[in-house]
């Protein structure tokens, strides 16, 4: 029977601590501490929605306010209509309430980023303040004030409540992280175009991370209700969301321990400030400074926290004698590609890209044979990565036809997604690492692959290709490691041909010479043929069966690469050389 996973005990014994740490503060506390201690705690909830927008999807909202105002404002209202089931109801409707909104201001995400995204959720939550200030919150005027039920009476018995809530989202948001969904938000982090390349929608992995974060802050907005019993609009004034953004980014709120400490930062930074009589705005400078210095350094407080625990395991390790990591291998010798005359696995034909005036790529067509590693070269400028473009959906291909396993994905009628086109067999590499490092080896292999994959089909996949462990973090590989953890995902993923841009940009001359070793087997081993695009004309001798050279956006010579190379016009076109007499 196989042993659990190092983390599950681990996080067992840090819930039991959590707990009755929760209890002792509880019991312990001075009443007025326990107020703050909860404040603290409900901020840790807000911070753990940008911990899932901002930190994995990275993506800038600046309306989580504006969010927890919602869940707040529906928390008043179903406490005025009376709807039993008091806060223990009410809490996940309030977040319910909030998701609409959350998938409404992810609209513009699909199109916007950046500081165009920035304005947009900034301007929502000034909506929202404008609409909240002019129509006051259900039951203030009448000095209704929000109940609580029975067993949450107590500011004590609240505190240990919103502790449960703060856990049961740390752990909702554990899980996700474990699935496709959560690999996809921090995929999408890294790179819209790899995610996309993966088989993922970009437009549905936003608007989830969206909605999942409208939810959270709609029940630290319903929280703040039953803390305050009466809630008004400059409860959750806008400028607040920048500050919270700030302390999000500052503790590295996408781990449920920054979010917490974020939190506790808030409070007590504040409590230290009025004690000493120094103006309130100070801890936003604090707050800034801070997460000016998170984005500096490209991670936040628990990230530092995980990586010292990290680091103190490989040495206990290391000391036990463990050997972290796996050598890597040059495999068992597999049977070669078959012979021609099977299938197409990838055909093109008349794909022309243009910029304006400028034809990059010109009418051109090849195929790649089902069990074929196929070579694409030519000089810099000679259309290589615009036609990669056009066959993987990033650009359309001119009217050209573009078939994979003879389903065509793009056509005179037009085309179909990148993601789709991946789904059906169309999978890629790109030339810059785009490997999300927020995932550990074994999470990016499995969401590269759109399969579960057990540790032993993971370590095959890397052997001799990737000297890397499933459990290593991403973010501990070289640049050039994770570039050919990109090719492992993509080949994992078995798809009818796969597409590979430069896969040997930065390799040695000897790894250049295993991967063409390894890449000669792909056919046999994954059932994939290869579309291979390399300045190494050594690994495309060794790799490559048949060859196409583009210069100028057209195909200037095609066939065995022997015979190929040996062209008067591809000696010219691309190697600078005249054909010895």
């Amino acid at each position: 029977m196989r042993p659990a996973d190092g983390p599950v005990p681990r996080w067992a014994v840090a819930g039991v601590l959590m707990a009755a740490a929760a209890y002792g503060l509880a019991a312990g506390l001075p009443a007025y501490w326990v107020f703050l201690a909860m404040s603290a705690v409900i901020s840790g909830v807000l911070l753990q929605s940008l911990g899932v927008v901002a930190g994995q999807a990275g993506m800038v909202s600046l309306c989580q306010l504006a969010f927890a105002a919602i869940g707040a404002w529906t928390t008043a209202q179903l406490n005025v209509w009376g709807v039993p089931g008091g806060l223990y109801v009410w809490l996940p409707l309030s977040g319910l309430a909030a998701v609409p909104f959350g998938l409404l201001i992810g609209l513009p995400a699909l199109r916007l980023r950046g500081v165009h995204l920035a304005i947009v959720t900034l301007g929502f939550a000034a909506t929202v303040d404008v609409v909240m200030a002019a129509n006051s919150f259900p039951g203030v005027s009448r000095g209704v004030v929000v109940g609580r039920p029975a067993g949450l009476a107590s500011d004590r018995q609240f505190f240990l409540f919103c502790c449960g809530v703060f856990a049961l989202v740390a752990v909702a948001l554990a899980v996700l992280r474990r699935t496709r969904l959560g690999a996809s938000w921090r995929a999408l982090k890294e790179s819209e175009r790899a995610t996309a390349a993966a088989g993922t929608s970009v437009p549905g992995a936003k608007l989830s991370a969206f909605a999942v974060s409208a939810f959270i802050a709609g029940l630290s907005g319903a929280l703040l209700a039953g803390q305050l019993a009466m809630v008004v609009s400059r409860n959750f004034d806008p400028g607040q969301s920048l500050v919270a953004y700030a302390v999000a980014v500052m503790a590295g709120a996408h781990h449920a321990e920054g979010a917490l400490i974020g939190g506790a930062l808030g409070v007590l930074v504040s409590e230290l400030l009025r004690r000493f009589g120094v103006p309130q705005q100070w801890a936003n400078v604090v707050f800034a400074v801070g997460a000016v210095q998170a984005m500096t350094q490209g991670s936040g407080m628990s990230d530092g926290l995980r990586a010292a625990l990290r680091s103190r395991r490989a040495r206990r390790s290391r000391r036990s004698g463990d050997r972290p990591g796996m050598p890597a291998a040059a495999g068992p010798e597999l049977p070669a590609p078959g012979p021609d005359g099977r299938p197409p696995a990838l055909r093109i034909e008349g794909v022309s890209v243009r910029y304006g005036q400028v034809v990059a790529v010109d009418g051109v067509g090849l195929t790649v044979l089902a069990g074929e590693v196929h070579g694409l070269v030519g000089p810099n400028g000679a259309g290589k990565s615009s036609l990669v473009d056009a066959i993987s959906g990033f650009v359309p291909a001119g009217g050209g036809l573009v078939e994979v396993g003879g389903v065509a994905v793009a056509g005179a009628g037009g085309g179909t997604a990148v993601h789709r086109r991946a789904r059906a067999g169309l999978r890629r590499t790109f030339q810059q690492d785009r490997v999300p490092v927020g995932l550990s080896v074994r999470e990016y292999l499995r969401f590269a692959a759109r399969r579960s994959l057990s540790d032993a089909e993971l370590a095959e996949g890397l052997a001799g290709l990737v000297t890397a462990a499933p459990g290593d973090p991403i973010a501990a590989l070289d640049v050039g490691s994770r570039r050919l953890l990109e090719v492992a995902g993509t080949l994992l993923a078995r798809p009818a041909v796969a597409v590979l841009d430069e896969p040997a940009a930065g390799l040695g001359h000897a790894e250049s010479e295993r991967l063409g070793a390894w890449l000669r087997r792909v056919p046999a081993r994954y059932g994939a043929a290869v579309l291979l695009i390399e300045h190494d004309l050594d690994l495309v001798r060794a790799a490559c069966t048949g060859v196409t050279v583009l210069d100028f956006g057209r195909v200037i010579a095609q066939g065995p690469p022997a015979e190929v190379f040996a062209e008067p016009g591809v000696l010219r076109a691309y190697l600078g050389q005249e054909p010895a007499a």
